[in-house]
């Protein structure tokens, strides 16, 4: 069993690098050989652990409604830690009633200390069986509705988000709000509603440096159109990470994952537009007879150990432009190449906090050096 204790952090916080933790899989691989084969949620707490001691500045967690309920595992990792901020990356807004989401985040404050990130997208319910309202308009809406609720304000609304009476939270956190970020492509309608109401945005992994730059021009330019500085909206890009893994693992981080977003209607078609990847090969990506047949994306059905084979579909190139994958230096290089086309963090992707110590370390020193 994964052995978790309180963890002494670094005095040194990387301030524009964070971290995904994996969590939830207890299933493993066939072969069963690598780190990222198996992760329990067990794991993913004391990855969140991990991260703090190897001094990256926040860890985010994607949920889903099976063994990776959030507020289970960011309280774990809350509870080990003192300093690294805790984001959800990202939860569907309206898989919570908004007092849930509200009581949620504060409740994270007041246990942990000022360092919850409240990060939403527009996905649907996580396998909750409800209708969802899903529009720029009702999730800008959730957003106001929860952080009135912080206020102290009573509620009471009928629009785009729902119908809602009397809400009130009748004790809150002190201190300061949790910021709020929106999980986004950056398109033209998610970077207006970022620039309205977001204290953050956290691009999806796979954008290509252009791509980035074209995203962060956008929420720029959506800020400024509401008359908001730039400066005040974080902009941090994901960037699957792979430094120093063998090719196996290499391509179970990197290929066999982006395979189940390129398999998914709208998500695989945007991303090769906004990167400029040709759209006939994505065809031929989806066309694969194993991934027919299935209600849900490929990684809910298989792990992605069994996806090498059509996971070789998906070209080299692709994950060469989107992700950081070889030496140290090299990786180093390529977040590089992010931050300068205006992301303000990178978010390792993909493998854990542990697989990128080297990583982190390199990125922490690459201004050092005279």
């Amino acid at each position: 069993m994964t052995e978790l204790w309180p963890v002494t952090e670094r005095d040194e916080v990387i301030e524009d690098l964070s971290a995904f933790v994996i969590a939830g899989r207890v299933k493993a691989s066939p072969q069963g050989r690598y780190e990222t084969d198996e992760r329990s949620p067990r794991q993913g707490v004391a990855d969140g652990a991990e991260a703090e001691r190897l001094g990256f500045r926040r860890i985010f967690l994607s949920e889903r409604w099976n063994l990776k309920e959030a507020g289970a595992i960011l309280g774990g990792v809350g509870a080990l830690t003192s300093r690294v901020e805790l984001g959800t990356g990202v939860v569907p807004a309206f898989a919570r009633h908004p007092m849930h989401a509200a009581a949620f985040a504060s409740t994270m404050q007041a246990a942990y200390g000022p360092r919850f990130v409240l990060g939403l997208g527009r996905g649907g319910g996580g396998g909750a069986g409800y209708e969802h309202r899903n529009g720029f308009g009702a999730l800008e809406d959730y957003v106001r509705i929860v952080r009135r609720l912080w206020a102290g304000e009573q509620v009471d609304y009928d629009g785009p988000a729902g119908s809602f009476t009397r809400l009130k939270m009748d004790d809150r956190h002190d201190g300061p709000d949790p910021q709020v970020w929106f999980g986004t492509f950056g398109l033209p309608r998610g970077a207006m509603a970022a620039a309205r109401v977001m204290d953050g945005v956290l691009l999806i992994p796979n954008l290509t440096p252009d791509a980035t730059r074209d995203a962060v021009a956008r929420l720029r330019e959506a800020c400024a159109a509401v008359g908001r500085d730039p400066a005040t909206l974080r902009v941090a890009q994901c960037v699957i990470t792979a430094p120093e893994l063998d090719d196996t693992e290499t391509r179970q981080i990197c290929h066999a994952r982006t395979l189940t977003y390129l398999q998914a209607p709208g998500w695989g078609d945007t991303l090769c537009d906004m990167n400029g990847w040709d759209l006939g090969t994505l065809e031929r990506i989806r066309s694969q007879d194993v991934l027919q047949g299935h209600d849900s994306i490929a990684d809910s059905v298989f792990h992605r150990a069994q996806m090498k084979e059509p996971a070789r579909a998906v070209p080299d190139t692709w994950m060469e432009e989107s992700c950081a994958i070889g030496s140290v230096a090299h990786c180093v290089d390529r977040l590089r190449v992010y931050r300068d086309a205006g992301a303000d963090e990178i978010v390792t992707y993909g493998s854990t906090p542990a697989q990128n110590a080297a990583l982190a370390e390199a990125w922490r020193n690459r201004g050092r050096k005279a």
